[in-house]
């Protein structure tokens, strides 16, 4: 019988690590709190990790007391989780939802090491889009905080094929194990429901022509199975444009845009954002506050018409009357937060 040969771990290449896998020191904060550190102080997101964003200006809106009861609508890497969960200073609990069967584990445990179990906070695998389940089970809430920007552990593992930068399978969902991938998507749309579905969830100036050559491509049999693929396509749509240092950027932008079209039609975000906000009202205790983070201009708009409808019909007796903003700190030292907007609102009595 022929000897099992040992397999090293590719090692950590030291300042530049280039895969995901090889950047192992990242994936251990605990245990590699030096390399963490000099990763967050370039402006970069650690390998497995997820920087919450606006932090203090979340906790200074919610005004979170000992006793409370508190929802995080998308429990992500638990950072604003245990943040909230510090101001109740051991006292109240924190119901903490996430569609992700990958990640909700890994960060259960996570905040179970740190000292949060099921006495002060209690995870659920749920969309939050059933908060009026959540909150018929619970009782109305203190608090409610809604991230609505995807993690950055998803974005970066190359497995689950949310970036367009590097090769992966072509899915998109944040629960893999419901609906279909974004490759499957694909090969069901027309070429004018391809059009539609840039143009609305990205506001993408080259809709025609991707949503000509994605169709022509997939008619051809060619294959659209992975980011790589995809990205080509993007690429071959916009080969018309002038070879000059702008066409870069615009590719670019390109594919961040319809990637980003892709998964909300994917994950049927906006039609989740909406039923979220028909419910929130009821979910919330008198008196209760609500902050929801946005990271598009579609997801903040259907924010304001919410609160706004909300304050004139007597639901809420305050709300945002401005978006809010990361500071200029927070953007240098997290290029991730640079198109977050906050928005709030406060239930009445």
């Amino acid at each position: 019988m022929e000897e099992q040969q040992h397999k090293r771990r590719v090692r950590y290449k030291g300042t530049h690590p280039r895969t995901y896998t090889e950047k192992y020191k990242e994936h251990n904060p605990e245990k590699y709190a030096d390399t963490i550190e000099k990763v967050i102080r370039k402006g970069s997101t650690p390998a497995g990790m997820h920087l919450p964003i606006m932090v203090k200006e979340i906790l200074d809106f919610l005004q979170i007391k000992p006793g409370q009861k508190g929802l995080d609508a998308t429990l992500g890497y638990g950072g604003h989780t245990r943040k909230m969960l510090e101001q109740l200073q051991g006292s109240g609990h924190i119901y903490a939802l996430d569609v992700d069967p990958i990640e909700i584990v890994k960060t259960k445990e996570r905040l179970r090491q740190a000292g949060f179990d099921g006495d002060r906070l209690t995870v659920i695998q749920e969309n939050f889009a059933n908060i009026d389940r959540i909150a018929a089970e619970q009782g109305a809430f203190d608090f409610v905080l809604a991230d609505l920007g995807v993690s950055s552990m998803q974005i970066d593992n190359p497995d689950r094929g949310f970036s367009y930068k590097v090769e992966g399978p072509l899915d998109l969902r944040l629960n893999p194990e419901k609906g279909v991938s974004a490759a499957e998507r694909l090969r069901e749309l027309t070429q004018k429901e391809l059009e539609g579905m840039l143009v609305e969830n990205s506001d993408e100036p080259y809709a025609v022509e991707i949503a000509a050559e994605i169709t022509k491509t997939l008619r051809s049999r060619k294959p659209i199975q992975t980011t790589t693929q995809l990205r080509e396509v993007i690429e071959k749509a916009l080969a018309f444009l002038p070879d000059n240092r702008e066409k870069k950027d615009i590719v670019k932008k390109t594919c961040q845009r319809t990637f980003q079209a892709l998964r909300i039609d994917v994950n049927s975000e906006f039609e989740v954002l909406e039923a979220f906000l028909d419910k929130l009202p009821d979910a919330l205790a008198p008196n209760g506050r609500v902050a929801v983070l946005t990271f598009h201009s579609g997801e903040d708009r259907m924010v304001k018409k919410a609160f706004k409808q909300g304050k004139k019909q007597g639901v809420f007796r305050e709300i945002s009357e401005e978006v809010i903003r990361p500071s200029a700190e927070e953007c240098r030292q997290n290029g991730r937060a640079r198109s977050t907007k906050m928005r709030w609102a406060v239930k009445n009595c």
